[in-house]
């Protein structure tokens, strides 16, 4: 097997461990999601993205599946990197319980850029206008 470099590995700070992180990423409600993913996010104050999986029986019955689609997964993240916004915790759940690999590698970093847009607030889409008969601020 060929030594990998430092910079192409799933390194451990790169993971999310902590309940906590989890919790706060699906307390936020910031998520995109396409046929393959659905990618929970929220800004995590560091200099790189943090992963993590939540991966249930309900939605992949079998431990191998889960297993696989755990590793697919993981591995999108560490080839995608570079592609990913920096800066935020992402929570991947699957919707598609059987996926491959070139549709995970493809889904994760466009739903990561989408979610980015929507967190830091460069996509929110047109903002709520006042009713009639109340003064603006």
């Amino acid at each position: 097997m060929p030594p990998t470099t430092g910079t192409t590995r799933f390194r451990p700070h790169e993971r999310i461990k902590d309940p906590a992180a989890f919790r706060r990423a699906f307390d936020r409600r910031r998520w995109e999601s396409d046929a393959i993913l659905t990618l929970y996010g929220v800004e995590n104050g560091l200099d790189h993205p943090r992963l993590g999986l939540s991966v249930s029986r309900k939605k992949i019955k079998t431990a191998a599946a889960r297993n696989r689609f755990k590793r697919l997964v993981r591995e999108a993240f560490r080839l995608s990197r570079a592609e990913l916004p920096t800066g935020l915790d992402l929570v991947v759940v699957p919707r598609n319980p059987t996926p491959r690999f070139a549709d995970v590698r493809r889904s994760l970093p466009a739903l990561a850029r989408r979610l980015e847009r929507r967190i830091r607030g460069n996509g929110r889409g047109p903002q709520p206008q006042p009713r009639p008969g109340t003064p603006s601020p």
